[in-house]
């Protein structure tokens, strides 16, 4: 039996401008088995699972529960100490917090706005964080009960990155896109990346440490909407800039059948990218759980041109 994974991979289906979006990522340590909507159906309160939901709805922020590779007895026991992590991903205000607590309930201290816009004060202050000067984090999802595939190819990649050494490895709830299994996010810059091979996420947490990213089975960065992540993708490939932080999405206009993205470099030069949304053949489910078909949406770069400075400053 073909798993969504293995359909998408045969139909040669496109990764770019696939990422889940958020502005900022907070990263809660919760042990012990997932269900499919992690914050509600673990070990961690469900009341607080649903007030973390409502207090993030709306703010660009993004919860998720990670924990570390290996076995996940259901042992029920509460956690001492969890570690806990927020990362903002917007280009220009890149950072990433972390804070260990004993009482996840001090979350619901933290303004979730702010962290959105890119101020981790309030964190700081509420949970007494601290930058994070480690490794970057690499997070692999392995919720097997949200899509087989997680399970089945996310656990076995994160278990070999940690068996090799790999610092900041953990595994996570949800990051969406699970036929394009074993996914991954690499925080703090935010790049999500599918179809992960140990080999390969070695080189871009190589990458990442020298402030570079690489755009080889990348799906996008989680600060843009899907046609942003597209037209950021497609102008690093057309310019060989792979330098992190120096690519925005400043404009992103629908024009039918899809959009017009402008792109600016920190140097002052700007793109316009002309993204089309179209749909991946044949029909196939979007998830091993999925028991309709359906022609998932892509993103297809159509033209990359670079504007004159007067007309990029024109919009």
């Amino acid at each position: 039996m073909s798993t969504c994974t293995t359909v998408s991979r045969d139909s040669d289906e496109p990764v770019a401008g696939t990422a889940a979006t958020a502005t900022t990522w907070l990263l809660l340590e919760q042990p012990g088995p997932w269900g499919a909507k992690a914050l509600t159906s673990s070990h961690l309160d469900p009341v607080l699972g649903h007030a973390l939901e409502a207090a993030a709805k709306g703010t660009g922020v993004r919860v998720v529960l990670i924990r570390r590779p290996g076995r996940h007895a259901d042992s029920g026991t509460a956690t001492a100490a969890r570690q806990v992590y927020v990362a903002h991903t917007v280009p220009g205000n890149v950072w990433l917090r972390s804070a260990t607590i004993r009482d996840p309930r001090r979350l619901l201290d933290v303004d979730f706005a702010a962290l959105g816009r890119g101020d981790h004060s309030g964190f700081d202050a509420a949970l007494d964080g601290r930058p994070h000067t480690g490794d970057p984090l690499a997070l692999v999802c392995t919720n097997g009960k949200r899509d087989r595939c997680c399970a089945l190819l996310g656990r076995p990649l994160a278990a070999e990155l940690a068996a090799s050494g790999v610092q900041g490895v953990w595994e996570v709830t949800h990051l969406g896109g699970h036929r394009f299994s074993p996914t991954l996010l690499v925080l703090p810059y935010g790049y999500a990346y599918g179809r992960a091979e140990a080999h390969a996420v070695k080189e871009v947490l190589h990458s990442v440490r020298a402030g570079r990213i690489v755009v080889e089975g990348c799906r996008g960065n989680s600060a843009w909407e899907r046609p942003g992540q597209a037209a950021e993708l497609a102008v690093r490939g057309a310019v060989g800039e792979y330098t992190a932080g120096t690519l925005a999405v400043v404009r992103t206009q629908s024009v039918a059948p899809g959009w017009e993205v402008t792109v600016a470099h920190t140097d002052g030069r700007h793109w316009r990218v002309v993204v089309a949304q179209g749909a991946s053949q044949p029909p196939r489910p979007e998830s091993c759980g999925a028991s309709v078909l359906g022609s998932p949406a892509r993103m297809d770069v159509v033209a990359v041109r670079e504007l004159r400075t007067a007309t990029a400053l024109a919009g």
